[in-house]
């Protein structure tokens, strides 16, 4: 949200999949060498999210490296993820900034999301985006 939708100034970690399971350990070392190079926290890249990440969309490149490719998901498994989490304001004020991102009528843009959804918690998820419709219709 912070690197690909400059949603707010600063976050307290970066959520990431590592998709070459063989390199995880490999990441989640380099990831310790840099929190103790810069003073950050040890758990400052959390692959924890990687719960709310059903099936693999392709969205934006946001970082490129030799040895390193950092993608985002599309905006509608975003949106998908911080529904099914739905935990407090951040995720509430990113799932806004999120649909205002897709066009589309509400509908259309739910049959996006859903696909994504964590399994459990598709209830949860399709409250929260009908509170965020209509939010969203009240500012219109």
């Amino acid at each position: 949200m912070v690197l690909r939708f400059r949603a707010r100034e600063s976050t307290r970690d970066v959520d990431v999949a590592i998709l070459a399971p063989a390199d995880a350990q490999k990441v989640r070392v380099l990831a310790r060498r840099v929190a103790e190079e810069h003073g950050w926290p040890e758990d400052w890249l959390n692959d924890g999210a990687k719960g709310y990440l059903i099936g693999l969309s392709s969205g934006p490149i946001v970082l490129s490296a030799p040895g390193i490719e950092v993608r985002s998901p599309d905006t509608a498994q975003l949106l998908a993820m911080k529904l099914s989490a739905w935990r407090d304001d951040v995720d509430i004020n990113d799932a806004s900034c999120l649909l205002e991102a897709i066009e589309g009528e509400r509908d259309e843009i739910w049959r996006e999301v859903e696909r994504y959804l964590t399994p459990g918690n598709e209830l949860k998820a399709q409250f929260a985006y009908a509170d965020l419709w209509e939010a969203r219709s009240d500012k219109n």
